[in-house]
Parts: structure tokens; sequence; C-alpha cells
């Protein structure tokens, strides 16, 4: 099998396909049957030419189908376990000399080799997923007190005040 390392973009014309696919999987999880150790297979052409998949390999395939039935492209980009500066921010969307701030700060562990600095995939992922959970509990912080009865200007003070507080906080890590 001849694989492409090179990053692919899947559109589908065959809507109907793609529902059959995922009522049949909406239907198995709503049935609610227990099962110890589900096990997922690929079949092929042939009687019995099928085999087994791993069930992170399913996980995939339920997302492509998902994106898919809500009409969207699908993008495959594989990516290498170790990463150079530039890949790490192209999967962060930031410039590389952010990645590198942020390297240098301590914020991502780095590997150098010679030169270069080599990220792991894993702790890039592990920090974009600290920095979306710090986003979303910074919006939580500065919405929590809004009550929609109050005063716009109370509710922009209460805002301003949220603000200076989270503002204070991100000084307060950036010094240690």
């Amino acid at each position: 099998m001849s694989a492409s390392m090179s990053q692919e973009t899947y559109l589908t014309d065959d809507n109907a396909g793609i529902a059959k696919i995922y009522n049949f999987l909406e239907a198995h999880e709503a049935a609610g049957r227990p099962q110890s150790a589900p096990r997922y297979f690929l079949a092929g052409a042939s009687v019995g030419d099928q085999v087994e998949i791993p069930e992170e390999i399913h996980r995939v395939l339920r997302q492509v189908i998902d994106s898919m039935q809500r009409g969207l492209a699908v993008t495959v980009a594989p990516q290498s376990k170790t990463l150079t500066t530039q890949q790490a921010a192209d999967l962060l969307s930031v410039s590389r000399p952010t990645v590198v701030k942020l390297l240098d700060s301590g914020d991502i562990p780095f590997e150098r080799t010679g030169t270069h600095r080599r990220i792991l995939l894993t702790d890039v992922l592990a920090f974009r997923e600290r920095r979306r959970r710090a986003q979303y509990d910074a919006l939580e912080e500065m919405s929590a007190g809004v009550d929609e009865k109050m005063p716009i200007d109370e509710v922009l003070s209460e805002l301003r005040a949220a603000r200076r507080a989270v503002a204070a906080k991100r000084r307060a890590a950036k010094a240690l």
C-alpha cells in the first residue's frame, strides 16, 4: 500500500452514502447495547475479507463521517511526532517567533538538536488544550456576574473589573 504523506482534503458528493453510514452509527449508539470490549472491522470486497481496526482509528473515522454529514470538507495532514518550530506554529495558529518565545519561557518543553529546537506533538497539543481551557475559564469568569436585568453601565463596569482581574492574574503568572 502506498500511503501519501502529503496533506489531502476530501469532499463528498455521495450524501446518501454518508447519511446511510451516519444513521447506522447513530442507531448503533442509540441502542445502548452494553459492550465489554467493542470491536471494529474494516471489510473488503470479498466475503470474509476483513481486518480488526483499533478504537483510535474508529474514532478518527467517526469524526470524518460526522464532519462529512454536516457538509464539511475533511483534511488529513500527517504529522511527525516531533515538530519543528514552524510546524508547531502552524498547529497553534501563531507565528514562529511566538512559538520560540513560548519555548524559551518554558510554556512548552522542547529538545535542542544542534541549533534546532524539536517539540513533541503531544506537548504542543497539551499546551493548546491548556490555552483553550484558560480562555474558556476567562470567558466564564467575565460572564459569571452578568444579569440581564442589570443596567448596561453596571454590566460594563463589572466586565471591566473582570478583565482587570484576569489581566492581573496573567501578569502575576508571567512574573513567576
